[in-house]
């Protein structure tokens, strides 16, 4: 196997238990990236920022990019020796989505970089499930707008030619399960 065929990206708009279903799989003992969204938000407000969504988007997608081509880097040596599956609470592809959904333009070396990071084929995607989904200081989205990136984020790794599985809306153990079952791997 090709190392980035142990990258396993878990994406979706925002709000949908991602990090729930991450929390779980590193739980059972499997290596997870968290999202670079909230810390750069953090960051950002920490310092008073404008690299926000909802102050500078501009900026804040080319710290995104940036942040998430020398995560999956990291990564990549990170992984050299063990070969282990790793899985990503958002992967390079949606930053891409949210440059294209808000019609952006980010420098051309950067963007490039990008599209070269490949991860594993099957992509899961968590649908919108207004049931759970909830606004905070970090995440203002409107239940619109996290539709819409759902199929944004679909759209793209489409047509970067991921195979895009839908993880069903269900309890966090029986996703864990849906997810390992169809990378064959054994749930611990």
């Amino acid at each position: 196997m090709d190392q980035t065929d142990y990258f396993i990206v878990l994406t979706g708009g925002p709000g949908v238990g991602k990090t729930t279903l991450l929390n779980k799989l590193k739980k059972e003992g499997y290596r997870t990236v968290p999202e670079e969204a909230r810390r750069i938000i953090q960051e950002q407000v920490a310092k008073n920022g404008d690299g926000l969504p909802w102050k500078n988007k501009q900026h804040y997608a080319s710290l995104m990019l940036a942040a998430s081509n020398a995560r999956y880097l990291l990564e990549i040596k990170e992984n050299t020796q063990r070969q282990e599956y790793v899985f990503f609470d958002r992967g390079i592809p949606d930053t891409l989505a949210y440059i294209d959904m808000e019609k952006l333009t980010v420098a051309a070396p950067l963007l490039e970089e990008a599209k070269k990071y490949r991860y594993h084929k099957k992509i899961f995607i968590l649908p919108p499930w207004q049931e759970i989904y909830e606004t905070d200081h970090e995440r203002k989205q409107t239940w619109e707008e996290a539709e819409a990136t759902f199929h944004q984020m679909k759209s793209v790794y489409e047509r970067l030619g991921y195979e895009v599985i839908e993880v069903p809306k269900t309890s966090v153990e029986l996703r864990y399960q849906f997810i390992c079952e169809s990378l064959g791997l054994a749930t611990h």
